[in-house]
Parts: structure tokens; C-alpha cells; sequence
């Protein structure tokens, strides 16, 4: 005889499924619909801002980067005797622009991290907790020999 017991258990009936278009965080249904409940913090205000916050930045970070460095290029291809007047010793205008890009990549990284620490980072954890409060509420209406089991 042996002891290997079913995983599952065909005589403990299953949850049935939440109600269609119902809201996702509502008391009712017994089990948690993670899909709902995405759409439901995408369709949050404080989800649209940050989203609105984190592509406009984006924006900006990305003009400010690639057209620093297309200057360059441009400066270097096209003007190569402007690029070439030395400033101090050997240190020359295309030099000193060349190493300027190290700068405004490091510039631009820097406010991307004070950006989103600032702006949306916060947003983002207060719809994950609220997420997580939600999930954990409905976890516990649904009773113990429901819930799936560890192995």
C-alpha cells in the first residue's frame, strides 16, 4: 500500500469564479482575480499620474542625452576646425565636448533616480501595498481547505 496521497482532491469543490465586471476588491467574491485587480490600479488616477510622470521625464532624459551626443557627432563630422581649437595645452574643444558627455550621462542618470524617488516611486508603492492589502484580505475570506497547498 502506498503512502502517496492525491495532490488534488476531487471532492473538495472549488471557489466558483467572480462575477464578470464586478469590482475585483469587492467583499463578494471568494477568490482574488489578479487580472481584474491589474486592471483596476491601471485604471487608478494616482496609477495614470505616475505613468504620466515617468514618460514625460522619460522624454526629456532622452532628448536631453541623445542630442547632447548628436551635437557631438555633428560638431565632429562637420566642423572639425572648430572642434580642433585648443582651449589650454592640448586639450582641445572636441576633447573637452567628448568628455562632457561622461557629465551629462551622469547628470541625466542622477536626475532620473531623484525623479523617480521624488515622484514616482511613492505613488508606486502606495498601489502595490493597496494591491497587497486587498489580496491578502480576500486570501483570508476563503477557507482553509480551499486554499492550495505547499508540497
Amino acid at each position: 500500500m502506498s503512502n502517496y496521497t492525491a495532490r488534488y482532491d476531487s471532492s473538495v469543490p472549488y471557489p466558483p469564479p467572480p462575477e464578470a465586471g464586478g469590482d475585483p476588491f469587492s467583499p463578494t467574491p471568494r477568490t482574488f482575480d489578479a487580472r481584474a485587480a491589474r486592471q483596476a490600479v491601471h485604471a487608478h488616477p494616482e496609477f495614470r499620474s505616475m505613468r504620466t510622470a515617468y514618460r514625460r521625464f522619460g522624454l526629456w532624459a532622452a532628448s536631453l542625452s541623445v542630442g547632447a551626443f548628436l551635437s557631438y557627432v555633428l560638431l565632429s563630422s562637420f566642423a572639425p576646425g572648430v572642434m580642433n581649437q585648443r582651449l589650454a595645452g592640448h586639450l582641445t574643444l572636441g576633447l573637452a565636448l567628448g568628455l562632457a558627455q561622461f557629465a551629462v550621462m551622469g547628470l541625466t542618470t542622477w536626475l532620473y533616480v531623484r525623479h523617480m524617488r521624488k515622484n514616482v516611486d511613492p505613488i508606486a508603492r502606495r498601489l502595490r501595498s493597496h494591491l497587497e492589502e486587498r489580496e491578502a484580505e480576500q486570501q483570508r475570506r476563503v477557507p482553509a481547505g480551499r486554499r492550495f497547498r505547499a508540497w
